[in-house]
């Protein structure tokens, strides 16, 4: 049974400052996770978790992150200026985008961030963009078909946009090493959200070999190979967790079964789990204000879609805590929804809960990652607050819900009232 790690009580005390709905975060969680995360990959002298910012860009929380060691993945202008402005610099910084502007190579080459193109037409484009290719250098595989593991298919990235062919790799290799080039990296997402010990360690194998082929055709020297993300949570309460000790140890037998006789034990191996470090440790929490009584039972909430969009888009399971009632039967079957003007605007349908009065709050679970930064403004909808449960159990405004100001900052109405005058 998945439990809450915020108590009504302490709800009660929250909403007198800070009204629903709003994501809170567990610092405790947050750090016991970075450390183990951490721990867990000891082994590998370059160790790095480069946290995926796309999955919760809230300065005060990558910060926490920081003091682990954590650097900083990013894929566009504005999460690079976010890490620039925390303090990460150079090589802690991972920029890994697509479809990339040449102004955002610019910057990104400015800030000295490990680059890592997308395809292989980015090698000319990058050095046009910046005038010449870093001595550091990073390059995203995809090998085609679907990605399989003992328990069956786990995605199909012959459909996904991202990535090289090998052969594209090898030449990309070959090129940026002929114009100066010094150190490489081998980048690879090929599932995601794996519940499982088995990914990673697979990867990682799948990604070594590479390496291996990679040196031997092209002569450079491989320096880190990022395993990217895809270390999933459990969103369900049947499902059982990633054991990520296990998942590094994974990971370390495969090092040493590959890269170490190949002459290869320098390589860093570098992670990118945003989910993994963030999602179990995020709820929102949102309040019951109405009930419907129609062909179904609804329930509606003062959180909507534009809150988390998770389940209206992808059709997502969240949990779903009633505080105050976790003890209390799930005799009562609920459609619980938000106020869009949309039918996809529901957190949970036909979910058993207890019976659900208007008042009280509702706990949303693992939203962590992909919860707030996900958000929009469809609707007119405005962006909620975000509250940090500090690790003394007191609480933390870490940003401020946004107002109407907010968004209609970047309309300029003096030329409409010009007009209608």
């Amino acid at each position: 049974m998945k439990k809450p790690f915020v108590t009504l009580e302490k709800i009660q005390e929250i909403v007198k400052d800070i009204p629903t709905p709003f994501h809170i975060y567990d610092e405790k969680g947050i750090r016991e996770n970075a450390s183990q995360v951490k721990q867990a990959f000891a082994w590998n002298t370059g160790f790095r978790e480069y946290f995926a910012v796309k999955a919760n860009p809230n300065p005060y929380l990558i910060n926490i992150l920081r003091e682990y060691g954590c650097g900083c993945d990013c894929s566009s202008m504005t999460e690079l200026m976010l890490a620039a402005e925390l303090g990460f610099k150079g090589e802690e910084i991972m920029f890994s985008s697509n479809a990339t502007p040449a102004e955002e190579y610019r910057y990104a080459a400015q800030l000295g961030a490990i680059i890592n193109l997308d395809d292989f037409t980015h090698v000319q484009f990058l050095e046009e963009s910046i005038g010449y290719i870093p001595r550091t250098i990073c390059c995203r595989y995809n090998p085609g078909g679907v990605y399989e593991m003992s328990n069956g298919i786990m995605d199909n990235p012959g459909d996904a946009k991202y990535g090289m062919t090998e052969r594209q790799m090898t030449e990309a290799f070959r090129i940026m090493k002929n114009k100066g080039a010094e150190k490489f990296g081998i980048h690879a997402f090929l599932a995601s959200n794996t519940v499982t010990n088995e990914y990673y360690p697979k990867l990682a194998g799948d990604l070594f070999r590479l390496a291996v082929r990679l040196k031997e055709a092209t002569g450079v020297n491989v320096t880190f190979i990022n395993l990217s993300g895809g270390v999933g949570i459990p969103y369900t309460p049947e499902q059982p967790a990633n054991d990520i000790v296990e998942i590094g140890q994974g990971v370390k037998k495969a090092f040493e079964e590959i890269l170490v006789p190949a002459g290869m034990g320098h390589v860093a191996v570098y992670t990118e789990m945003g989910r993994f470090m963030m999602g179990p440790y995020g709820g929102l929490v949102t309040q019951a204000v109405h009930e419907k009584h129609i062909y179904k039972e609804y329930i509606g909430c003062d959180a909507c879609a534009a809150n988390l969009m998770r389940p209206a888009v992808y059709g997502s399971y969240h949990h779903i805590t009633v505080l105050g009632k976790e003890n209390q039967p799930c005799d009562h079957k609920y459609d619980v929804t938000g106020s869009l003007c949309e039918n996809s605007d529901k957190f949970a349908i036909d979910r058993k809960l207890p019976r659900i009065d208007k008042g009280d709050y509702l706990f949303i679970h693992d939203t962590g990652a992909h919860g707030y930064s996900m958000g929009y403004q469809y609707n007119g909808k405005l962006r909620s607050a975000e509250v940090l449960l500090k690790a003394d159990g007191s609480h933390r405004l870490i940003r401020r819900a946004e107002t109407p100001r907010d968004y209609f900052a970047t309309f300029d109405f003096s030329d409409i009232v010009k007009n209608l005058i």
